[in-house]
């Protein structure tokens, strides 16, 4: 890809906040402490999770970069940033999350392959661009459109960096061109984050934003967009990133029987306190996040300061001010709700998080029942453990 590269090995690295707690060096992946996750509705680029593959691709050239269209099209083309920047801007805040956050509790149950994340693979983030929607109107291919003239029906993007499970080659994957092409859907050809052009972790200069999607679709360092008649057989579609059953172990496994993740479930985790918790009698305030895949808003979250046996009603919150609704317009669909809650606890106990969306899915109590040879999707109930020390009379 002209002006930009993948490099071979890891000494072009970028720097990295020093707060960021590292699950694996190289390639580089890292969540921020999940306190970080309720001190702001808007998550900080600095303390946004890093999930990468590979090293991180370097920008020799901007002036030289181009992002190919091509594949089932009547008339491919090549986009520089100048190109994309002259379309309509649009903005949108979506919740970003890798389809492995809390793998660490599902390893729990029994081991599981996969970087091991604690509950701080999500942020959320204003994200600027133009939609995909009108680029793809680019090369003919109309809004609201699921088979293109030549036939056409899924979108696939790929990346320009290098990626062990693709024999070096790039990272890609694919979405439905219905998706694509949908405006209210607001898929991003992303360059800003934040208000700020994004950073290269980030997938600078260029990235997709699928929102209400698990983030693996969400592809970076965006090289070319192809229009294609089947959805993308690279590895991260086809032999990753699939919900198995329990019972599916890595000898038995077969992989065309399931199809690859979009939407991730509706998922909530209590933030403001660590997994064990020890604290003198009196009132214990919980913060946390509550999200949900597909643009389903967060109806209710229910905290329990008693291991689930009775259960309160968290006040959910976005934007400061203005009263949260989950279907509303004034509220962001794509974006995940913090919540808070409080109650007075005189003894040792379980504090316990679930979440229901406007659809009324709800999350399942114990993750046994959703455990995966993978560790995807570990959407179960959310608990924390406090140890009450009394003061020696």
């Amino acid at each position: 890809m002209s002006g930009l590269r993948a490099p071979s090995n890891y000494t072009e690295e970028p720097p990295r906040h020093s707060s960021l707690i590292v699950n694996s060096q190289e390639p580089f992946n890292a969540e921020p402490p999940r306190s970080a996750l309720i001190a702001s509705y808007v998550t900080p680029v600095d303390l946004f999770y890093k999930r990468n593959h590979g090293p991180i691709p370097v920008l020799d050239d901007i002036e030289r970069y181009r992002v190919s269209i091509c594949g089932l099209v009547e008339k491919p083309l090549e986009l520089s940033m100048a190109d994309i920047r002259k379309l309509p801007k649009h903005i949108v805040t979506a919740t970003l999350q890798c389809a492995g956050n809390r793998r660490t509790a599902m390893s729990k149950v029994k081991v599981v392959k996969g970087v091991g994340w604690d509950v701080s693979a999500i942020g959320n983030a204003i994200w600027g661009g133009a939609k995909l929607a009108d680029v793809l109107e680019l090369v003919g291919i109309s809004k609201l459109t699921s088979v293109s003239p030549l036939g056409g029906k899924h979108v696939e993007f790929v990346s320009v960096d290098r990626c062990k499970e693709e024999k070096g080659g790039p990272y890609k994957g694919s979405i439905p061109l219905i998706q694509a092409t949908n405006s209210d859907a607001e898929v991003l050809l992303a360059y800003e984050m934040n208000g700020e052009p994004l950073n290269r972790d980030h997938g600078y200069p260029l990235r997709v934003i699928v929102p209400g999607v698990i983030g693996a679709r969400s592809v970076k360092w965006l090289s070319s967009i192809n229009i294609i008649e089947n959805e993308c057989q690279g590895f991260f579609m086809q032999r990753d990133y699939k919900m198995f059953p329990p019972t599916v172990n890595w000898e038995i496994i077969d992989w065309s029987t399931r199809r690859p993740q979009m939407d991730f479930p509706v998922q909530s985790v209590i933030c403001s306190l660590e997994e064990e918790n020890t604290v003198k009698p009196g009132k214990i305030v919980v913060h946390g996040y509550a999200a949900s895949g597909g643009g389903r808003g967060i109806e209710r979250v229910d905290v329990s300061f008693d291991g689930g046996k009775t259960w309160v009603e968290a006040i959910r919150y976005q934007k400061s001010g203005i009263p949260y609704v989950a279907d509303d317009i004034s509220s962001d669909k794509w974006a995940w709700v913090l919540f808070k809650a409080e109650a007075d606890v005189s003894h040792t106990t379980e504090i316990v998080a679930k979440a229901v969306d406007i659809s009324a899915n709800v999350q399942p109590e114990n993750v046994e029942v959703i455990w995966n040879l993978r560790g995807i999707l570990n959407t179960s109930w959310h608990r924390v453990h406090i140890h009450v020390q009394h003061p020696d009379l």
